[in-house]
C-alpha cells in the first residue's frame, strides 16, 4: 500500500466531484504506530455510527521507530489513507490520534489524543531527545497553542499530568477507557473465548504479557515461555503470549518466531499484534506480565497476576505502580509451577485488588463520553439514534503448532484397595522438557518419550520410546497392521498405541504382545476423546513396573482425579514379533 501520491477523494482540491457522501466535518485520524492506530479502529466506528455527516480519512505518519505493519493494518480495514504531507492542505475539522507523538502542522483545529494503552503510567524514551517523557503527554507546542485534548481514564491522572507536567492544566478530558468497558462487557462469553483457543474447563490458560523495551518481560527473560511451558503440565496447562505491537514492528515477525521457536514447538499460543490479544486475555486464568498495559487489564478483569519483569520506569502512585509494589515476582530460581498455583491464592491477589477502581472511573460509558467530546470538538450535534453500542467482542481463533512429542513421567503405586496399580502420568512437551530425570526405580517413577507418528523432528522420533497414531483407525485390523509397520520401521521404539474409532485403545509391545486398554463398562462404539497417549503411559509404565498386563489400573493424569482402564492381553496376530 502505497501513500506517496495525494489523496482525491473524499479529501483533495477536486474531491466534490468525486465524493458520494458530501460530508460536513473531515476528521482526521493520525496513523503512526499499529498499537496507537488499532486503539482508535477498535472505538471509532461505535462513536460514529451510521453518521455520513462525517468524512474519516487516515494520515499515515511514517516517522515512528515502530511504523512497520501500519499500513497493512489500514489496508485490511478498508480504510482511505492520505500522505502525511497532504495533512497541511486538507484543513480537517479535528484530528484524532492515540499517539501522543505526532507533529500536527501548524493551523486551528483541536487535536484530540486518547491513550493507547491505560494512559500516563509510564515513562518511556522521547524520539525528539535523547531522555524519557511521560507516556501519553503531547508536545509542548500544541499545548501552549490551546489545541491538544487529552483524554484521561480517571480524574487522578489530572493530577499525576499537572505533578509531571504543569502546561497541562486545562486540556484534559474524562472520558474512561473504552477497550477495558469492551473487556467488562464480554465477561458472560468468556467460555465461548476459551472455546475458540481449544481451551477446555480442565484446562488452565496462563497468558504471557510483555511490553517492549528492555526492561520488559522479553526484553529480560525472552526464555519464560518456554520455561513455564516446561514447568507446567501440558494436560492441565494452555499457555499464550500477548506481545507489544512495538516489539514486532522492530524486530519483525520472523525474528520473534525464532526466538520463540522451542516454545513454539511446544504449542504456545502467539497472539497476533493487532485486535486478538483482547479475547486471549478474556480466556486467561493467570497474567504472567510486566508494567505494560495488558498485564493491568489482567488484574483490573480479576485474573491473578504474576510479574515476570518489572521496569522501574511507572509513575509513583499510579495504578501501574501499585500493581508493581504489591503483585508476586516470579522467582526464576524457584519452581515455577508451585508459584503459579500460588498466585491463585487470595492471599496473593489481596493487595492489588482495586487496581481497576484507581485506573478506570465510571466504567461502562467510556463511549457515551467519548463520542460527546468528539462531536463538541467536531462542533456537530450529536446523532439522535441513542448512544453508541456496547458490543462483547467475538471469539477468535490463535492457530498454534501441533505438539508432537512429550516427556512422560509416570509413577506406580498400589491402589488403595489392594487390586491393580494407580499410575500417575505428567506429560511435558519435548521440545522445552529436559532430559529424563534420574531416579531409581524402586521408587516407581518412570520417564520416556513419546511422539505421534506425525513427529518431524528426526532425532526424536528415533529415540522416542512410544509411538502414537495421531488419528483412531476404523478397525482394529487397521489398528493390528499400523502396531505392525510401526514396530518394523522403528527399532528403537518399545511400544506403538493407537485408538479405535469403535472405542479403547491398543498398545503393541516389541515383545509381540498386544494389550487392550478400555473404560471399564464403555458401551462398544463409545469413542475416546482422548487420544492413545494416557493409555500408553500406564502400559509403559506396568512394563517397567514388572506388573502383569492385566485389570484394572486407576489413571490419574496431573495429580487430578482420572478413570479406571481395564488392561488385558489379546492375541498378537497381525504383529511383528520381533524381540
Amino acid at each position: 500500500m502505497h501513500t506517496e501520491r495525494p489523496l482525491r477523494v473524499p479529501v483533495g482540491q477536486d474531491a466534490g466531484r468525486w465524493r458520494t457522501f458530501p460530508g460536513e466535518r473531515t476528521l482526521v485520524v493520525a496513523a503512526r504506530t499499529v498499537v496507537s492506530t488499532t486503539r482508535v479502529l477498535e472505538c471509532l466506528p461505535a462513536v460514529l455510527r451510521d453518521d455520513s455527516r462525517v468524512s474519516v480519512v487516515f494520515a499515515y505518519d511514517p516517522t515512528s521507530a515502530f511504523n512497520d505493519g501500519v499500513l497493512d493494518l489500514l489496508h485490511d480495514s478498508g480504510c482511505r489513507v492520505m500522505p502525511w504531507s497532504q495533512l497541511g492542505d486538507v484543513s480537517p475539522d479535528l484530528v484524532l490520534t492515540a499517539s501522543e507523538n505526532v507533529d500536527v502542522p501548524e493551523g486551528t483545529c483541536p487535536v484530540l489524543v486518547l491513550p493507547h494503552g491505560i494512559g500516563f503510567q509510564k515513562y518511556v524514551p522521547d524520539s525528539r531527545a535523547d531522555r524519557v517523557r511521560l507516556s501519553g503527554l503531547v508536545p509542548d507546542a500544541l499545548l501552549e497553542a490551546g489545541r491538544a485534548w487529552l483524554a484521561t481514564s480517571h480524574p487522578d491522572q489530572d493530577e499525576q499530568l499537572l505533578a509531571a507536567h504543569p502546561k497541562a492544566a486545562g486540556r484534559t478530558l474524562l472520558v474512561g477507557d473504552p477497550c477495558f468497558d469492551e473487556l467488562a462487557a464480554s465477561a458472560a462469553l468468556r467460555p465461548a473465548h476459551r472455546a475458540a483457543l481449544g481451551v477446555g474447563d480442565d484446562r488452565r490458560l496462563v497468558v504471557v504479557s510483555s511490553t517492549w523495551g528492555p526492561t520488559s518481560l522479553l526484553g529480560e527473560r525472552p526464555d519464560l515461555p518456554a520455561r513455564l511451558l516446561a514447568a507446567l503440565p501440558y494436560d492441565t496447562y494452555r499457555v499464550a503470549a500477548i506481545v507489544h505491537p512495538n516489539v514486532w514492528a522492530a524486530h519483525g515477525s520472523w525474528q520473534l518466531r525464532r526466538n520463540l521457536a522451542a516454545a513454539l514447538d511446544a504449542g504456545l499460543l502467539l497472539v497476533p499484534p493487532a485486535h486478538a490479544w483482547r479475547s486471549v486475555l478474556l480466556a486467561s486464568d493467570l497474567v504472567v506480565g510486566d508494567h505494560g498495559s495488558v498485564t493491568l487489564y489482567g488484574a483490573a478483569l480479576g485474573r491473578p497476576v504474576l510479574l515476570g519483569a518489572f521496569g522501574s520506569d511507572s509513575v509513583p502512585g499510579t495504578a501501574a505502580e501499585v500493581l508493581g509494589r504489591h503483585a508476586p515476582r516470579l522467582d526464576p530460581e524457584r519452581d515455577a509451577r508451585r508459584q503459579v498455583e500460588a498466585a491463585f491464592e487470595p492471599a496473593a491477589r489481596a493487595g492489588y485488588a482495586g487496581v481497576a477502581e484507581r485506573a478506570f472511573s465510571e466504567p461502562g460509558r467510556a463511549l457515551v463520553r467519548l463520542r460527546a467530546v468528539l462531536y463538541e470538538l467536531l462542533r456537530l450535534p450529536e446523532p439522535s439514534s441513542g448512544p453508541p453500542p456496547v458490543r462483547a467482542l467475538a471469539p477468535v481463533e490463535v492457530p498454534a503448532e501441533p505438539v508432537t512429542s512429550w516427556r512422560v513421567r509416570t509413577r506406580v503405586a498400589a491402589r488403595d484397595d489392594g487390586s491393580g496399580a494407580l499410575v500417575e502420568v505428567e506429560r511435558i512437551p519435548a521440545a522445552v522438557a529436559s532430559g529424563p530425570r534420574p531416579e531409581p526405580e524402586a521408587s516407581g517413577l518412570f520417564d520416556h518419550l513419546a511422539c505421534t507418528d506425525g513427529e518431524r523432528d528426526l532425532r526424536t522420533a528415533e529415540s522416542a520410546s512410544v509411538v502414537l497414531r495421531a488419528g483412531p483407525a476404523a478397525s482394529g485390523a487397521a489398528a493390528l497392521c499400523w502396531i505392525d509397520g510401526t514396530l518394523a520401521a522403528r527399532p528403537g521404539c518399545l511400544a506403538a498405541a493407537v485408538s479405535l474409532s469403535t472405542g479403547g485403545h491398543l498398545v503393541g509391545l516389541r515383545d509381540g504382545r498386544v494389550v487392550e486398554a478400555t473404560a471399564p463398562d464403555a458401551p462398544h462404539g463409545t469413542h475416546d476423546t482422548h487420544g492413545p497417549e494416557h493409555a500408553a503411559a500406564v502400559v509403559y509404565a506396568y512394563l517397567r513396573a514388572g506388573l502383569p498386563l492385566a485389570g484394572t489400573a486407576s489413571l490419574r493424569v496431573d495429580a487430578r482425579p482420572g478413570e479406571d482402564l481395564v488392561l488385558r492381553v489379546r492375541a498378537a496376530e497381525g504383529t511383528t514379533g520381533r524381540g
